[in-house]
């Protein structure tokens, strides 16, 4: 019998280079069958099992992780690294990361207390105004997120699109960060931030105690230099930008996308330490300088909860309009994925549960039942992947799209462009938030669809309805309508002229309002009016 093997990938970016046994799945598709029926019924099963990973030392949940995986195979199981290193996981290993367990259990106390103290002491007013910067100093810019291996995405085009233009305004940036992003200029000075090795098994716990060692670390990288303000991407549980730039007496601004203790009880899973993590939230909320929100929808909120309006400036995402153009040449991409003389209706997105990918399959899946005839020249191109993948593969398989639907996986941000130079129409499809509050994104797909310049298709959604105009710029469908989706994507494919007129109007508008040079710009602009 043929050794059977399972490889899981705990990120799509870990799969790039990597050894594929037997089976391969995603994390987010492990997830979604594990039960104890699943795990009975695979217990013990396999000759091998290895999970792949970015980064060895940032593995979260390390100890449970171990458990399933030596549950799945009784005899050799690993985890490896997109580096190539390799970690058995013995009876030694699962001993020590046990202990570890126990320990953290034991310290967490201990650990919440001093946190909790810590926040309080944020909660205090600064001492003096807000200091007036050095225009010839070097802006931190800081991103403290612990997921790691990601190549593309929203987040990776706002930050390198914010730091690559820094410098254009203020002295040359400092990039703190704990994952590197690739499309951030070569010539910025980058360090790499250590995240801590206790409390890996308890996530939220991990987050919160990585606040001192952000600050330890920051210290030692920017002592003796001259800084002229604090930049932080708000992530959840994060206060060291607050604590750093109140030790430097530098402006601290506060890159708020979302409220992070309302996205993980919706979209990922209920806190443990709720009412922790909303206070910390508060407390860098009030004690920021600056606020920059990409909607009107984040202002309004930031205002209800007492925040001071004039202290937060509202500043849509933007798009490299050079990176993005029609002159991208796709014919590569293209003969690759044979879609010469094809159709091609793409979305590119990290597969989110507000992307809406899910609910695009299934508007396909009724269009080419409806019109038997596009199955021979239209294809579905989905480019990326993520949380919703395991869903969107399902309905794939439901409505039989495997011959006209193509999976690219995630591809790196730098040949993104190259990716949408393939199709022919750039479908937006978002949904509303599960609980009924308002929509408060602001796409990065969809300006990097403008900047292409053919027809989108898109949700007429929160601020996507505001940036984009029915029949000028896109097509507007109903948000999370499967039949108003498919109808729309009729319109788009019958009419080539059609999407070529909004192509080109798209195009015009995103060059005009939507750069990250003019994005970056407004954010030095309102700072030094605060600054008076």
């Amino acid at each position: 019998m043929q050794p059977l093997g399972l490889t899981i990938l705990k990120n799509a970016a870990a799969q790039e280079g990597g050894r594929i046994r037997t089976n391969v799945l995603s994390f987010e598709e492990l997830k979604a069958r594990l039960n104890w029926k699943w795990l009975w019924t695979h217990l013990g099963c396999y000759d091998e099992v290895c999970l792949r990973t970015a980064r060895l030392d940032a593995l979260s949940h390390p100890f449970l992780t171990a458990v399933l995986l030596r549950l799945l195979s009784l005899r050799a199981c690993a985890f490896e690294d997109v580096r190539g290193n390799r970690q058995a996981i013995t009876l030694r290993l699962l001993g020590g990361f046990g202990w570890q367990y126990i320990t953290d259990i034991l310290r967490r106390p201990c650990v919440l207390r001093r946190i909790r103290r810590d926040v309080a002491c944020l909660q205090l007013p600064p001492q003096t105004a807000i200091p007036s910067p050095d225009w010839s100093a070097s802006p931190v810019y800081l991103r403290t997120e612990l997921e790691f291996g990601h190549a593309a995405g929203g987040f990776v085009a706002h930050i390198a699109g914010v730091l690559n233009q820094l410098d254009r305004f203020v002295g040359k940036p400092i990039f703190l960060t704990t994952d590197p992003i690739p499309t951030v200029r070569s010539d910025i000075e980058s360090f790499q931030l250590m995240p801590p090795q206790t409390f890996r098994d308890f996530a939220e716990v991990w987050r919160l105690a990585f606040n001192t060692q952000i600050e330890q670390q920051a210290r030692v990288i920017l002592a003796h230099k001259r800084l002229a303000f604090l930049y932080q991407r708000y992530s959840l549980n994060t206060y060291a930008g607050v604590r750093l730039a109140r030790h430097y007496k530098i402006p601290f601004i506060l890159e708020y996308n979302g409220s992070e203790v309302w996205i993980t009880q919706h979209w990922v899973k209920p806190l443990r330490y709720k009412a922790l993590s909303e206070q910390v939230e508060a407390a860098i909320l009030n004690a920021a300088d600056l606020i920059v929100v990409v909607s009107q929808v984040l202002q309004d909120e930031l205002v209800s909860r007492g925040i001071e309006r004039a202290k937060v400036v509202v500043i849509p995402n933007g798009v490299d309009t050079e990176q993005y153009s029609p002159q991208v040449d796709g014919a590569a991409i293209r003969q690759q994925y044979r879609l010469e003389g094809k159709t091609s209706v793409g979305f590119i997105g990290t597969f989110g549960r507000w992307h809406g990918a899910e609910v695009l399959v299934e508007a396909f899946g009724r269009l080419v039942r409806d019109c038997p005839a596009y199955g021979d020249y239209v294809r579905l191109f989905l480019v990326g992947d993520g949380k919703m993948m395991a869903q969107v593969k399902q309905l794939i398989t439901t409505w039989g799209l495997e011959d006209v639907c193509i999976l690219t996986g995630l591809v790196p941000q730098a040949v993104a462009p190259s990716y949408l130079a393939t199709c022919d129409i750039y479908v937006a499809p978002h949904v509303p938030n599960p609980d009924g509050s308002p929509f408060f994104g602001s796409p990065t797909k969809v300006f990097e669809y403008m900047a292409m310049g053919k027809g989108i298709v898109a949700s007429q959604l929160g601020q996507i309805g505001d940036v984009l105009e029915h029949d000028r710029t896109a097509w507007f469908v109903p948000p999370g309508d499967c039949d108003g989706l498919k109808d729309g994507l009729k319109v788009l494919i019958d009419d080539p002229q059609r999407r070529d007129r909004l192509g080109q109007a798209a195009r015009q508008e995103v060059m005009a309002k939507y750069t990250w040079v003019a994005h970056t710009r407004q954010i030095i602009e309102k700072l030094k009016e605060r600054c008076g």
